[in-house]
């Protein structure tokens, strides 16, 4: 497992978002800099966006608009939070539909 991931799932449908684009970014000097990428696989999981997780404050970036086809509230889900140590897994699931959102660190 990588030092980062996510699952996206579509609570309109009680299925997994196929498909969604992620962006993770970490806090560097007062911007924000990519550091992974990628689009939901067929169970709703991005495993691999970032293989170590150092301490720092990150974010993750939903293209949730394009996901719902453009019928939807939110156009993107921007999640910051803050990697406190420098091991372990930071799993950080989305559960989403075309008008709410909610997430939690997750194992």
């Amino acid at each position: 497992m990588s030092g980062i991931s996510t699952h996206v799932l579509d609570t309109g449908t009680g299925r997994p978002a196929v498909g969604v684009a992620v962006v993770l970014e970490r806090r560097e000097e007062g911007a924000w800099v990519r550091c992974g990428s990628g689009v939901t696989d067929g169970d709703g999981r991005c495993k691999d966006l970032l293989g170590v997780a150092t301490r720092g404050r990150y974010r993750l970036t939903f293209e949730t608009g394009e996901y719902f086809a453009g019928n939807s509230f939110f156009p993107e889900v921007a999640i910051v939070f803050d990697v406190a140590e420098d091991c372990g897994k930071y799993h950080v699931p989305l559960l989403v539909s075309g008008f709410g959102y909610t997430t939690y660190r997750g194992s």
